[in-house]
């Protein structure tokens, strides 16, 4: 490639780069009871993919019962804890580190109103509408605030350090140098960071 077009090229990366927000990173939980079905997971997999998430980190785990009780903390006392904590124990989940312009606000549209019946009107198309069960069984759960996504990406994945991963590698998700792994089912840098 001649030097020219090498700059041009580089020269629009690092303008794309100045002109797009910087990516911010949200929670997404996948939860047991839409993990007990493989189609639904694969339709929730999907659906984060369509709406230009990109995938930082993906595991499956099970929570014991002390788990999900350190996790919903804050909620102990009220009506709901213990049937949630009982329901987040109670099978397989999926958690994701996921990236994007605005991602808690994107992800929390995407989820839609917590209360399933609220949301099979109002946002229809909502992961809660078309698959969430009751309140506690929505499939879904999402980080609320730019700190509570801190807190719980570190609960969920320990050994992901947010502050390297924005200093390092957002630049180059942002910049779109990115590949999806389908076997791991993430998104990969096209170079390394």
């Amino acid at each position: 490639m001649p030097t020219s077009q090498c700059s041009r090229e580089t020269i629009m990366i690092l303008t794309s780069l100045r002109l797009s927000k910087v990516l911010q990173l949200t929670l997404a939980v996948i939860k047991p009871d839409a993990v007990a079905h493989p189609l639904m997971v694969q339709a929730l997999h999907q659906k984060i993919l369509e709406n230009n998430f990109l995938i930082v980190r993906c595991k499956d785990l099970v929570w014991r019962r002390a788990d999900s009780e350190r996790f919903y903390a804050e909620h102990a006392g009220r009506f709901f804890y213990q049937r949630l904590v009982e329901f987040m124990s109670s099978g397989p989940m999926r958690a994701y580190v996921l990236a994007r312009e605005d991602a808690i606000q994107q992800w929390r549209e995407l989820m839609g109103p917590t209360k399933v019946f609220r949301a099979r009107y109002t946002s229809p198309t909502s992961v809660r509408a078309q698959f969430g069960l009751t309140d506690t069984r929505n499939t879904a759960h999402g980080s609320d605030s730019a700190e509570s996504a801190q807190k719980e990406i570190s609960f969920f994945f320990p050994e992901f350090c947010a502050k390297k991963w924005m200093d390092r590698e957002e630049p180059i998700y942002r910049s779109g140098q990115t590949r999806y792994d389908h076997l791991k089912q993430i998104h990969t840098p096209l170079v390394p960071s």
